[in-house]
C-alpha cells in the first residue's frame, strides 16, 4: 500500500528532524509530505533540507498562515493527483506517536479511515492542563451528541484515509479549521457510509513550540456541528 503522512507546519524546527527520523525507522512504504504556512522560524528551510537529502519527503510551501484545514485540503489533492493508496493526517510536534503508524495501516485493511482516539478507552492524554482537557473531552461530547456519529474522538487530528473516502468528498466545499476541520471530515466520511475504525492511541502534549490552539477555533467547532446537522437535513452537505 502506498500511503503518504501529510504534516502540516508552523514554527516547528525544533521536531522536524527527529520527527522524520522517527516515522522512517518503523520501515513503513510510508512518504512524507511537510506543508509549511512560511514558518519564521525557518521550518521551511530544514523541510527543503530532508527533501533534498530523502526523496521520501516532499515539501510543499504556502506564502503565510493559512490554517491546518485548507493545508490538509490541499494534502489530500496532492495524494490523490499522485495515487497513493493511504493518507496519514499527523501533527509534526510529537503529540502524535509515529510508533502508532503500523497499528493504523493493518486496521485500515479492514476500514475506510481509522481514527486515532484519546477517549476510546478512558482518557489517554498525558500533560495536558486539566483546562484543556476538560474542553477537549466537553467538545467531544457535544459534537456526539449532535451529530450522532460513534466517535469517541470527532476532534483528534491523528487518522489514515483510504483514498477512496478522499475521492469521494467534495474537497471544495470544506472551508473549516482546526477542532472544526476535524468534525466535518468525520461527519461526511461518516454520512456517506464509509466504515470507520477508532483505535486507542496515547496523545502526549508537544515537545517544543507553542500551541496553535485558540479561542476562534473553539468556537467555529461550535457552530460547525450545527452547520453539519442543518445541511444534512436540507440535503445540502
Amino acid at each position: 500500500m502506498k500511503a503518504l503522512v501529510i504534516i502540516p507546519t508552523y514554527n516547528e524546527r525544533e521536531n522536524l528532524v527527529p520527527l522524520m527520523k522517527q516515522i522512517f525507522a518503523e520501515g513503513l512504504p510510508l512518504e512524507v509530505l511537510i506543508i509549511d504556512d512560511h514558518s519564521p522560524d525557518g521550518t521551511g528551510a530544514v523541510a527543503d533540507e530532508l527533501a533534498a537529502a530523502d526523496p521520501r519527503v516532499h515539501v510543499m510551501h504556502r506564502p503565510g498562515k493559512m490554517g491546518l484545514g485548507s493545508a490538509y485540503v490541499e494534502g489530500f489533492r496532492y495524494a490523490l493527483e499522485r495515487d497513493y493508496d493511504a493518507v496519514f493526517e499527523m501533527d509534526a510536534d510529537f503529540s502524535h506517536n509515529p510508533d502508532s503508524l503500523p497499528e493504523f495501516l493493518r486496521e485500515l485493511e479492514n476500514a475506510d479511515l481509522v481514527v486515532g482516539s484519546r477517549y476510546l478507552h478512558g482518557v489517554t492524554v498525558v500533560n495536558w492542563p486539566l483546562k484543556r482537557l476538560v474542553l477537549s473531552y466537553g467538545a467531544n461530547v457535544y459534537s456526539r451528541v449532535i451529530t450522532g456519529i460513534p466517535i469517541k474522538d470527532l476532534t483528534g487530528g491523528y487518522k489514515c484515509f483510504r483514498r477512496q473516502v478522499l475521492e469521494a468528498l467534495d474537497l471544495s466545499r470544506v472551508k473549516s479549521d482546526g477542532y472544526g476541520f476535524q468534525i466535518e471530515i468525520n461527519y461526511k466520511t461518516w454520512r456517506k457510509g464509509f466504515r470507520i475504525r477508532e483505535i486507542p492511541i496515547l496523545f502526549v502534549d508537544r515537545r517544543a513550540g507553542e500551541s496553535k490552539m485558540n479561542q476562534r477555533i473553539v468556537w467555529e467547532a461550535a457552530w460547525m456541528v450545527w452547520r453539519l446537522r442543518i445541511l444534512d437535513l436540507l440535503g445540502a452537505l
